[in-house]
């Protein structure tokens, strides 16, 4: 694979199955099973993918540079 689209693909990874997780234990926590559950929770995740994929590229350069800095000291 092109080390050009390695992170945004490898970040796609991560976020994936976290917010599948999430919108799924929100949903069911919340709503329960009741009738429709499964479009609410596409619905839901359908809001949480892109939000969660733009969130990572702003949270994990810095969460990089924290946790570099904690290790060296």
């Amino acid at each position: 694979m092109n080390s050009k689209y390695y992170k945004y693909v490898n970040t796609l990874f991560v976020v994936i199955p976290m917010t599948l997780i999430m919108a799924f234990v929100g949903l069911i926590r919340n709503y329960g099973f009741q009738d429709g559950w499964f479009f609410l929770f596409l619905k839901a995740w359908s809001v949480m993918l892109p939000v969660a994929y733009a969130s990572a590229f702003l949270i994990i350069p810095k969460a990089r540079k924290y946790a570099e800095q904690l290790i060296k000291k």
